[in-house]
């Protein structure tokens, strides 16, 4: 058993639509506990930031102004193997191609506005988390 911990965030497009508690419902249901959460407003430079990994894309701008156009939610997910799990209950990137009863099928606007993101790897869970939330955040 891997108890591990992963960063989880609730998009603009669904803060705007109050979906923040069906998709924490989501979540929850499939046995992952959230040990950390609040609801902030990224700035621009704040979201280059997080996203610079993908600054060579020809989507990040787009990106950038997206995640700053509400608030989201970011949220520290903690369960067995958190990362897979956490990406299993979001769903395929592309909501088209997202499995029935999956977060990004259910809720998604587009490819854009796929209502969540989550950690694609341990290593980048350790960096998102810390990108956001102090240790004394996370409380088990």
């Amino acid at each position: 058993m891997s108890i591990q911990q992963t960063l989880s965030i609730i998009k603009p497009d669904a803060t705007k639509r109050n979906l923040t508690g069906k998709i924490n419902s989501k979540l929850e249901e499939s046995g992952l506990k959230i040990i950390a959460q609040k609801r902030i407003l990224l700035s621009k430079a704040q979201a280059k930031d997080f996203y610079k990994v993908h600054q060579e894309r020809p989507f990040y701008d787009d990106l950038v102004k997206f995640m700053i156009s509400g608030p989201v939610v970011v949220q520290v997910l903690e369960g067995e193997n958190a990362v897979s799990k956490n990406r299993e209950v979001m769903g395929a990137t592309n909501p088209a191609e997202a499995e029935e009863g999956t977060i990004r099928k259910e809720f998604a606007v587009s490819l854009e506005a796929n209502s969540v993101h989550g950690s694609d790897s341990l290593e980048n869970a350790k960096i998102e988390i810390s990108f956001f939330f102090s240790r004394i955040e996370l409380v088990s």
